[in-house]
């Protein structure tokens, strides 16, 4: 049985009372799916994971979402990512190291997957190897700062629409592959979502929000800017301190999250991802 306590006052429970690795039924996929529409971050400690019960878990989900790297660069279909910087048992890349800088990408918030046509339901990411110092995972919720709006600006925005760019937010880090640019071009998404199951808004922007359709670029960015600090107040974030054996599930619909960094050339990080497809493109929402 679910055992579920909050962590933070607008989202986010610790889930205990399931072995994510077992063969779940239709009962605990509705309870899960449950647990997401409501608390929008869930956090399942001491889980004995493996890429084989990730993927299972994940197809349980739904429909797993291709990596975007492995695809783009080699249009390979592959449904995990790996984050941190171990190479094997006894290697790992440093801070020197390309795929080092290019991970700090992760560091600017973001939702999974909001520059593709139909962007990411949950991402579900387990903890192998964790730093002893750093590498934490902030969250914050779109969802309880569209709430914090006052009613006029929630109908200023409410018909808008915005374009999520993962060239424009990657290269302020690193350079961005060609042929991987080439495959993501700039994604139109309504600004104002609504979760189908309980009818909840939210804005929907991040560091891969560029502008929004239709006005000028200042006063896209003014607005866009605006959105992302009221969503991300040190109030309103709760930092995920990774233990190994963590295993958390975020609503990408509704959540933004970023990494806090750590030293790769003191330590090692180990931990492996994958993404559930939303339903359909934003627009037809």
């Amino acid at each position: 049985m679910l055992t579920i306590d909050p962590i933070h006052p607008d989202f986010g429970a610790r889930v205990t009372g399931i072995d994510l690795t077992a063969e779940l039924d239709s009962e605990a996929r509705a309870a899960l799916v449950d647990a997401i529409d409501t608390y929008s971050l869930l956090h399942f400690p001491g889980q004995d994971m493996s890429d084989e019960a990730q993927l299972a878990l994940t197809e349980l989900l739904g429909e797993p979402e291709p990596n975007h790297v492995v695809f783009g660069k080699t249009g390979k279909v592959v449904y995990f990512g790996t984050i941190g910087n171990v190479i094997d048992a006894d290697s790992k890349r440093d801070e020197s190291d390309p795929l080092t800088r290019n991970q700090k990408g992760n560091n600017l918030w973001h939702s999974d997957s909001s520059f593709r046509l139909v962007p990411s339901y949950v991402s579900i990411l387990h903890a192998y190897e964790v730093p002893g110092e750093g590498g934490e995972t902030e969250y914050a919720s779109q969802r309880a700062a569209y709430e914090r709006l006052d009613a006029s600006r929630q109908a200023e925005i409410g018909d808008l629409q915005v374009l999520h760019d993962y060239v424009f937010s990657r290269t302020q880090v690193a350079p961005v592959d060609f042929n991987h640019a080439a495959s993501l071009p700039p994604i139109p998404h309504r600004l104002v979502r609504t979760n189908p199951n309980n009818g909840l808004k939210n804005y929907y922007v991040g560091s891969h929000a560029r502008s929004i359709v239709g006005w000028h670029g200042i006063e896209s960015r003014r607005l866009i800017d605006e959105l992302n600090a009221g969503a991300t107040r040190p109030q309103d974030v709760y930092s995920h301190r990774w233990s190994p054996g963590d295993t958390v599930i975020y609503d990408n619909r509704c959540m933004l999250h970023r990494g806090a960094g750590y030293d790769a050339d003191r330590w090692r990080r180990y931990m492996r991802q994958t993404r559930v497809q939303g339903q359909g493109p934003t627009l037809d929402e």
